[in-house]
C-alpha cells in the first residue's frame, strides 16, 4: 500500500480522538404557553443518567413523545434551553465540556437535506474543500472520497446526481459528507425513517462499521426489526423522560423477565420492550422506575484504558490536513457551488432571462415612441412606473422563497461547522448581484430602444443604475421576509407593502395632492426614489424639447421642465435618489443578515 493510501486510510478510520459522552441528573423543560413569563412549563427529561461510549453503536429508543429526540438534541448541542444537570465529554485528555468538542461532532437530521443538482462525486469534493485544509492535494482529497464511498457502499453511484439516488443512498451520502473531517462523535435522528428493510439494514451496517473504527455513534430509532435491534451495541430506552433500560440487546429479554415480563419466543425484543413500557401488559410504573434507577448507571472507561485503546493511526501530517480551511477559501467554494446551481437550474436563470426579454418587448410595443413623443409624455412616465414596479415584484416575491427552501441545508451545514453564516451570506450576495444586473441590462436594452427613450449613453446608464438598485433592494426585502415569515405570509406581506408603496410613489397621486403626513411618510418609501430617479434620468439634466407630432396643435409637456414641475420633481436631484437607494440596499442587507442570524439561533 502506498504512503498516500495509508495516510488516507488513517484519515478516514483514525482512532485518534475517541470520546465518551456522560450525562448526570439531566433535566429539561420547555414553555408550553406562548406567554413567556406566565405560561406553564412541561418537563421533558427527568433526571436522566447514562454514558455512551466510543466504538459502540448506541440506539436511543422509546415511544413517541418519550423524549428521545430531545435527549439527542441536547447531547449534540442542537437544542438549548432550561437545562439542568451536566454533560461531559471524556477522552484521553480528560473530561471536557461541549465547547471543546462542538467543532468535532456532526448531527445528521432525519430528513436528507442535499442539493439534488450535484453528483455524489461533486458533493463530496466540494465538502472536502469546505472541511479539509488547503494544503491537501486534489489526489489526497479524491482518495479520502473513494475510501469513504467504499466504506458506505456508494462507489457505484459516484457519478449519479443526488436527486436520482434512492432513500437509503441519500441517507448514506448524508453520513459520507460528514465523515470527511473525521468527526469523533456522530448523532443521527431516526436514520432509518422512510427506508425499506434492505436500505435500513445497509444504513445500520454502515453505522456499525463507523462505530467500530473508534467513533461514538448515537442515533434515535423508534421500533427496529429484530435483525436491526441485534446490530446495536447499546440500547438506551427512554419513557416519559426517564431511562427505563440501558444495556445490550442480548440482555433485554432477561432484564424484563426478572421484572416479571417474559418475552414470548420468536417475538421481537424491541417490540416487546415497547409493549411493556406502553402498559399493554399492566401498569409498570413503580416497578420499572425503581429497577431502572440503578440499572441505567454505567461505569466510565478509565483514562488508562482509553489511552491504550487509541491506536497510533494518527499522525501529524494527517492532523495538518484536517485543519479547516480559511473562511476565504470556503467563500470561494460556496461561490462556485451557487454559480453551478444557477447554471444547471434552468428555472433560476433561463426562464427568468426569457421572461425579462418578453416583458421588455411587450412594454416596448405598448409604449412605442413614448420616450420622444411629447403627446405621450405621461404615458412614458407610466412606463417608468411600471418598470420600477415590475422589478420590485419580480425581485421580491421569488426571494421570499430562497431562505425557507435552503433553511434546512443551511441549518445542517452551519451547525456541523461547514462554514460561518457570514460566509454563506456573502456568497449568496456576490452570486445574485451580477445575475440581477444582467437581467436588468437585458430588460433595459430592449425596452429602452423600443420605447424610443433618448439615445444618450449617460441617460441609459442612469436608467440602468436606478433599475438595478431597485432590484437589489427588492430582493433584499424579499430575503428578509423569507427569514422572518413563512413563504405564504411573506409573499402576502410583500404584495401588500408594494401596493402601499405604489400609492405613495408620486404618480398615481401627486405629491401636492397627498395629505401632509402621508407626504412625509413617502420619504421612507424607496419606490418614490426609484420613480423619481427614472424620471430624472429621462427628463432631467436640461433635456431638449420633445417632438410634438404634426397632427397635434399643442403638446403641453413638450418642455421636460414643465413635466418635472407638474410632478413636483423639479427640485429633485438624480444622484441624491441614487445615494438614497444605495443606502436602502446596504441597510436592508444588514437587517436581513441580522434577521437570518436571529432565526437560526432559535432553531
Amino acid at each position: 500500500m502506498s504512503t498516500r493510501r495509508r495516510e488516507t486510510n488513517a484519515l478516514c478510520m483514525s482512532r485518534a480522538r475517541m470520546v465518551d459522552i456522560q450525562f448526570k441528573d439531566l433535566s429539561y423543560e420547555v414553555q408550553v404557553s406562548k406567554f413567556k413569563y406566565r405560561g406553564t412549563k412541561k418537563q421533558i427529561l427527568k433526571g436522566m443518567n447514562g454514558i455512551f461510549k466510543s466504538t459502540e453503536l448506541t440506539a436511543i429508543m422509546g415511544p413517541s413523545g418519550a423524549g428521545k429526540s430531545t435527549l439527542l438534541n441536547i447531547l449534540s448541542g442542537f437544542q438549548q434551553g432550561q437545562l439542568q444537570g451536566t454533560v461531559e465529554y471524556i477522552s484521553s485528555e480528560g473530561k471536557q465540556n461541549w465547547d471543546m468538542y462542538k467543532k468535532q461532532s456532526c448531527y445528521i437530521q432525519q430528513s436528507d437535506n442535499l442539493y439534488g443538482l450535484f453528483t455524489v462525486q461533486e458533493s463530496m469534493m466540494m465538502a472536502t474543500y469546505l472541511k479539509i485544509g488547503s494544503n491537501a492535494t486534489k489526489m489526497f482529497r479524491q482518495l479520502v472520497i473513494d475510501n469513504i464511498l467504499e466504506t458506505l457502499k456508494l462507489t457505484k453511484v459516484k457519478e449519479t446526481k443526488v436527486d436520482r439516488l434512492s432513500g437509503g443512498q441519500k441517507k448514506r451520502l448524508s453520513i459520507a459528507l460528514e465523515l470527511i473531517d473525521n468527526p469523533p462523535i456522530m448523532f443521527l435522528d431516526e436514520p432509518t425513517t422512510g427506508l425499506d428493510s434492505m436500505a435500513s439494514l445497509q444504513c445500520i451496517v454502515a453505522l456499525k462499521t463507523l462505530a467500530k473504527s473508534g467513533r461514538t455513534v448515537i442515533c434515535t430509532i423508534h421500533q427496529p426489526s429484530a435483525a436491526l435491534y441485534q446490530m446495536f451495541d447499546y440500547i438506551y430506552l427512554v419513557v416519559d423522560g426517564r431511562c427505563m433500560y440501558a444495556g445490550t440487546p442480548d440482555d433485554t429479554v432477561s432484564y424484563f423477565a426478572q421484572l416479571g415480563f417474559q418475552c414470548p419466543q420468536y417475538h421481537n425484543p424491541a417490540d416487546y420492550m415497547l409493549e411493556v413500557v406502553n402498559q399493554e401488559y399492566g401498569d409498570y410504573s413503580n416497578q420499572l422506575v425503581v429497577a431502572a434507577k440503578e440499572y441505567c448507571q454505567r461505569e466510565e472507561t478509565s483514562l488508562k484504558v482509553r489511552i491504550m485503546r487509541e491506536a497510533s493511526f494518527y499522525n501529524e501530517k494527517t492532523k495538518l490536513m484536517l485543519d479547516p480551511p480559511s473562511e476565504l477559501i470556503k467563500f470561494k467554494v460556496l461561490l462556485y457551488r451557487y454559480i453551478l446551481i444557477i447554471y444547471r437550474d434552468w428555472s433560476v436563470s433561463h426562464i427568468k432571462l426569457l421572461l425579462h426579454f418578453l416583458v421588455a418587448v411587450l412594454l416596448g410595443l405598448l409604449f412605442e415612441k413614448a420616450g420622444k413623443d411629447a403627446n405621450k409624455t405621461l404615458n412614458n412616465v407610466g412606463f417608468l412606473l411600471v418598470t420600477s414596479l415590475y422589478f420590485i415584484y419580480t425581485s421580491m416575491i421569488p426571494a421570499v422563497l430562497k431562505f425557507p427552501l435552503e433553511m434546512a441545508i443551511l441549518k445542517k451545514e452551519r451547525f456541523n461547522n461547514w462554514y460561518q453564516l457570514r460566509t454563506y451570506y456573502a456568497a449568496t450576495l456576490v452570486t445574485t448581484l451580477p445575475l440581477q444586473i444582467f437581467f436588468t441590462f437585458i430588460y433595459s436594452a430592449v425596452s429602452y430602444v423600443l420605447t424610443s427613450q433618448p439615445m444618450e449613453w449617460n441617460r441609459f446608464f442612469m436608467f440602468l443604475l436606478i433599475i438595478a438598485l431597485t432590484s437589489f433592494i427588492s430582493e433584499g426585502i424579499g430575503l428578509g421576509l423569507g427569514a422572518i415569515f413563512n413563504p405564504i405570509n411573506g409573499t402576502f406581506f410583500g404584495a401588500i407593502t408594494t401596493c402601499a408603496m405604489l400609492s405613495l410613489a408620486g404618480f398615481l397621486i401627486l405629491f401636492n395632492h397627498m395629505p401632509k403626513f402621508l407626504y412625509y411618510i413617502s420619504y421612507i418609501n424607496y419606490f418614490r426614489y426609484s420613480v423619481d430617479g427614472l424620471v430624472q434620468a429621462i427628463y432631467g439634466f436640461q433635456r431638449e424639447k420633445l417632438i410634438c407630432p404634426s397632427q397635434y396643435d399643442y403638446c403641453h409637456f413638450r418642455i421636460p421642465s414643465l413635466l418635472l414641475e407638474e410632478l413636483r420633481m423639479s427640485k429633485s436631484i438624480f444622484w441624491v435618489d441614487a445615494v438614497v437607494l444605495f443606502a436602502w440596499f446596504v441597510i436592508i442587507r444588514i437587517m436581513v443578515y441580522i434577521s437570518l442570524k436571529k432565526r437560526l439561533s432559535k432553531i
